[in-house]
């Protein structure tokens, strides 16, 4: 039966959080602070990141139980939003990616050795990809041994905030079954992390070989048949999310540009060529923060349903094709300028590339739309 209840409604906690989101990274991340960190080994401010763990939202998704707030992960697409719009680089996303993969696969003595750490601050990172393409479903990576005696072999690609993680959440086979495995960052041997020069330098990602890490039985999560496939819908959201508040962004640099350059003695944005693509940039962004937030009223603890799929597909789908537009846009009508490191235009056609294909571009989202809609 399809969900009829599809306004998105903010709780008092909600609202709260919302509000605070919008002072906090307005005032934490300016353009400026931005620009500062790119060159840092990291690309975040520690204690910006203490200050959001203060403030509760690395628990937010987190059970009351475990020290979160237990508002679940459409409470988090707010946060995600207002963060792109700002292009407040932190480890949140991977982190909340982390402690949904452990609510959903792991025993109860994980979720209460991991999720209190989570909540406090704790860094996280998923490990899922063995090769460049998001719609495989093949692990190249496998865990030998037996009982608790077991050994990891192969290495996973681009994995977010790697370099700063506490935690990995590493898919991998074992004894031809699909697992899940715990692997403290203290584990790793010297040299297994290799840090990936991106496109978007707000971001940062690293290639990490596990082969020779040893764990227990007690590392390894029992993940569903649908776990992998819930992960990567949550990521595409919160990346679409993210992405939809670079494009609003995006959208202010470019009315702001309109509105003051002045050529032949009037203003460009007078000029019809450059109002229509801004009108369009402004629906294409419209039309993924109603896609984001209808994902959002949809998706909640519990299994993914098919119009939850859906939703989040579309939203993914939509955000990063605004981004990208946005961007281009941003580039074109700043000319000449557009084009060098100075203008500020590049951050956001840079984080339009990443954005693109984390979690599946939007080639990836509508095949598999194609198969969820059409007969």
């Amino acid at each position: 039966m399809r969900k009829t209840n599809l306004a998105m409604a903010f709780s008092y906690e909600q609202a709260m959080i919302l509000d605070s989101a919008k002072a906090f990274c307005s005032d934490k991340s300016t353009i400026a602070a931005v620009r500062n960190l790119l060159d840092g080994e990291t690309g975040f401010n520690p204690q910006v990141w203490q200050e959001m763990v203060a403030l509760g939202w690395t628990g937010i998704a987190i059970p009351e139980e475990y020290g979160g707030l237990n508002l679940g992960v459409g409470a988090l697409v707010p946060l995600a939003e207002t963060m792109g719009r700002h292009l407040l680089g932190t480890p949140l996303i991977s982190s909340a990616l982390t402690a949904q993969a452990i609510l959903r696969s792991g025993t109860e003595s994980q979720r209460a050795a991991w999720l209190p750490a989570l909540a406090d601050g704790a860094a996280g990172a998923l490990a899922l990809l063995d090769n460049e393409d998001w719609g495989g479903d093949f692990s190249g990576c496998t865990v030998s041994g037996s009982g608790d005696n077991l050994t990891l072999t192969g290495r996973k690609l681009m994995v977010a905030d790697g370099a700063v993680a506490d935690l990995f959440v590493v898919s991998a086979s074992h004894a031809g079954q699909p697992v899940l495995v715990l692997v403290e960052a203290k584990q790793l041997p010297a040299g297994a992390l290799e840090s990936k020069t991106l496109i978007d330098e707000t971001k940062r990602a690293c290639n990490v070989d596990f082969s020779g890490v040893t764990v227990t039985s007690s590392a390894l999560l029992t993940p569903s048949a649908s776990t992998l496939h819930e992960l990567r819908l949550i990521g595409a959201l919160l990346t679409a999310a993210e992405a939809t508040g670079t494009a609003a962004a995006a959208l202010d640099l470019i009315v702001s540009y309109l509105t003051t350059r002045v050529q032949f003695g009037r203003l460009i944005g007078s000029y019809q060529a450059l109002k229509h693509p801004t009108v369009e940039i402004l629906l294409q962004m419209d039309a993924a923060r109603s896609l984001i937030y209808h994902a959002a009223t949809l998706i909640g603890d519990g299994p993914i349903d098919s119009d939850t799929e859906i939703a989040c597909r579309m939203a993914k789908a939509q955000a990063t094709e605004a981004l990208l537009f946005a961007g281009d846009r941003a580039v074109q009508f700043h000319g000449g300028m557009g084009f060098t490191y100075d203008c500020d235009a590049q951050l956001y056609i840079r984080r339009a590339q990443w954005a693109q294909h984390q979690y599946g571009d939007a080639q990836h989202h509508r095949r598999k739309l194609a198969d969820l809609l059409l007969d």
